[in-house]
Parts: structure tokens; sequence; C-alpha cells
């Protein structure tokens, strides 16, 4: 029998099974995220994080989700490992590697982190999309030409994101809208599908279908892409709270960098040994 051990964490109820891979080696990685996802036979999480060597940064972290996949970005569990990181090298600051590159974390006010996201993608073969065409509405809908407004907005934060403006979250049937634009044959490598209302010109509201995990209390890259949609469309200012389900987040998309900057807490929540 072999013993792994993990900590258990969430941004924002947003939830993970962290797993330091530096000092276990983990074999079937994808095969494992499966069992220890599982909110009945396993631990459970949104995904499961492992942190591992890497010679650009500070760590490397792998994101897996329920269904074995991965993931190239994960906002909340950024911060997880942030505040990891930071707390074993005594600093204020960190870098991680992760498949969208590698991202600068910071302690921020309130022990929370902010995470340096990078510059979203926004060009149709970025997202990526199956045919040229413009991102900002995207003709993904039958009544594209009668009512463009309704059309989403493609991002990419490292992962790809659908994002829908509606005028009340409240009306939306998530459950059976963000399996149906995840897996539609416009986004080749599936998508995020968020849904947001406007609440003004410094906060929106938010909901997340998330690729590979379905819904969840929250998105880090989801926000980022809200943010940035919201901007692009006109809707927001350039700094602009996000809120969800299980909490906000700060987002800043600068016009002197170009870069997204999510700011955030994180919690620990608990930490065990799983017996394979």
């Amino acid at each position: 029998m072999k013993n792994i051990k993990f900590t258990k964490m969430h941004g924002l109820g947003n939830d993970f099974v962290v797993i330091d891979g530096r000092t276990q080696p983990i074999e079937n990685k994808e095969k494992l995220s499966i069992k220890l996802a599982d909110r009945h036979f396993g631990i459970g999480c949104d995904q499961v994080i492992m942190i591992e060597h890497t010679p650009a940064a500070d760590v490397f972290m792998r994101i897996l989700n329920p269904d074995g996949t991965e993931s190239g970005a994960c906002g909340n569990a950024t911060r997880c490992v942030a505040d990891v990181v930071m707390k074993e090298k005594q600093s204020v600051a960190c870098t991680i590697e992760t498949r969208r590159g590698v991202l600068s974390c910071v302690r921020a006010e309130n022990n929370s982190v902010t995470v340096d996201m990078g510059e979203p993608l926004l060009e149709w073969n970025q997202i990526p999309v199956a045919r040229e065409t413009g991102t900002l509405y995207m003709p993904i809908s039958p009544d594209a030409e009668q009512f463009p407004e309704r059309l989403p907005t493609g991002v990419n934060m490292g992962n790809p994101h659908c994002v829908f403006f509606v005028d009340r979250l409240a009306t939306v049937n998530l459950q059976e809208l963000g399996p149906r634009y995840e897996s539609d044959p416009f986004f080749p490598e599936r998508s995020n599908v968020e849904f947001v209302e406007v609440i003004d010109r410094d906060h929106v509201q938010m909901r997340v279908w998330e690729r590979g995990a379905g819904i969840t209390l929250a998105c880090g890259s989801g926000a980022c892409a809200a943010a940035v949609a919201a901007i692009r469309r006109g809707l927001t200012e350039r700094k602009v709270k996000v809120s969800m389900d299980g909490g906000d987040l700060m987002l800043e998309w600068r016009e002197s960098d170009n870069h997204v900057y999510m700011t955030g807490p994180m919690v620990t929540v608990f930490s065990g040994v799983w017996h394979l």
C-alpha cells in the first residue's frame, strides 16, 4: 500500500487537493486525479494540483480535472500554491510555472495574494475556435444577426473561455447551458463557460461552468476572462470586482503592460494521507 500526503485548500470555495510531487513520486497522475476528486469515493475537489520541480520558476503547478484531463491555468489554485511556496521560502513573492507560462505572485493585504495572470489571448486561433471570426461577438448562436449583444466574447487565459453577458444571472440555467457550450463544435478544445451580469462600472457578478469540472463556486481564470470581456465591450472600467458564488476577486487589466492582475484569498482546510 502506498501513502500520498496531501493538503486540502480552496480559493472562494473552488477547492483543491494539493500534492507535493517534489517529495513523493506520483505515477498515473490522470487516473489518480479521477479517484482523488470523486466527492463520494475520494477526497473530493474541483481540481487536483501537483507541485513539481522546474528550472524555470520556484515550482511547476500541474492542474488535473476530475475527468483526468489537464488544464493550462487555474487562478484560484495559483493563489493556493503561492501561499504554500511563500511560506516555505519565508518570502512575500514567488514564481509558479504553469502550462500558461511563469506567473509572478506577491502577498497582498489581508493575507491575500496577487497573481500576474499574463496577457489575455484574443484572436480566434488563440482561443481557439473552429473558424476565423471576430471574438468580441462570436457567432455561435442561431440568432447572431438579430441579437448580436447575446453573443459571447472569447478570451484565452491559459485555457479557453466563452463569456456571455445577461440581464439577470438568476434566470440562467447553468446546468443545461454550461455543458452545451463547453462541448460545442465551435470550440475544438472545449471551453469554460461564464455568464456575467454587470452590476455597475466597477462590479460584475458571474457564474461559471468549468471545462472538465462542471459548476464550481469560483474560477480565477474565468473571473479574469469575464473582466477582460467586460472591458473589451466597454461595460466596465479597467479595475473591476468579480463576484461569484464563493466570493469576490479583484481584477485589473493594466494598460501599461496588457497583463491581467488577480487578487484574492486562499484557505488551507486540512492535511491528510491518502492510502492507495
